[in-house]
C-alpha cells in the first residue's frame, strides 16, 4: 500500500478517532515537502566549482526528488559569511502531489533506515504551526544517488509541511503515516 492510499483509508480514521473531527476533510494532511541543500562553503572554497560540483549536485538531486532543483542566490552581501550578492548558495526543491508521497515513502522506507546511528526523529523536530524538519549530514543514503560518482557530500534539509494547527495533530499524524519518530 502506498502512502497516500495508507493516509485516506487509514490515517484518516485513525486521526478523526484520536482527536474527534466531525468530517475526513477536517484532518490535516501533509501539503508539501521541501529538500534544501547548503552548498555555500562548497562555491567558495574550490575555484571552478560552479563547473565541476553543481552539476553533480544538481543530478543527485533531481534523482533524489524526480524533479529539477532551483538554485539559490544570495540576495546581499554579506562579510561575516564571506557571501556576495548573487553568489551561488544552495539548491531547494518543493514537491507537491504525488511526486511527495513517493519522495516521503522512499524517504521513511529506504534513507531514514540508512542513515547512520539513526534511533528516531526526536519531538523538537515539529516547530509550533505542526512542521517537521529533518537533517541529513550526507545526501549519499538515497539509493538513487551514485556514491562512485559523488564528487563531494552535501548535508540536507528535508521540511514536511503540514496543514495542521498544533504541534500534536502534526506529530500524530506524522507517526499515524509511518514516519520513525521518537516516543519522548
Amino acid at each position: 500500500m502506498d502512502l497516500k492510499t495508507k493516509y485516506q483509508k487509514i490515517v484518516v480514521g485513525e486521526m478523526m478517532q484520536a482527536f474527534g473531527y466531525t468530517h475526513a476533510l477536517a484532518v490535516p494532511r501533509v501539503t508539501k515537502a521541501v529538500i534544501n541543500c547548503g552548498i555555500g562553503r562548497l562555491m567558495a572554497s574550490s575555484p571552478g566549482a560552479e563547473e565541476k560540483v553543481l552539476p553533480q549536485l544538481m543530478s543527485d538531486l533531481a534523482a533524489v526528488s524526480s524533479q529539477k532543483p532551483v538554485v539559490t542566490k544570495a540576495r546581499k552581501s554579506i562579510a561575516g559569511f564571506k557571501i556576495r550578492q548573487g553568489q551561488i548558495i544552495g539548491l531547494k526543491v518543493t514537491m507537491r502531489g504525488g511526486r511527495m508521497y513517493d519522495f516521503l515513502e522512499r524517504l521513511i522506507h529506504v534513507a531514514l533506515p540508512r542513515v547512520r546511528d539513526f534511533k528516531g526523529i526526536a519531538l523538537k523536530s515539529f516547530d509550533g504551526q505542526g512542521n517537521l524538519t529533518i537533517g541529513m549530514k550526507e545526501h549519499i543514503v538515497f539509493p538513487e544517488v551514485s556514491i562512485e560518482q559523488v564528487k563531494s557530500v552535501v548535508g540536507l534539509e528535508i521540511t514536511v509541511i503540514t496543514d495542521a494547527k498544533t504541534r500534536e495533530e502534526a506529530i500524530a499524524l506524522t507517526r499515524y503515516m509511518g514516519f520513525p519518530i521518537k516516543k519522548t
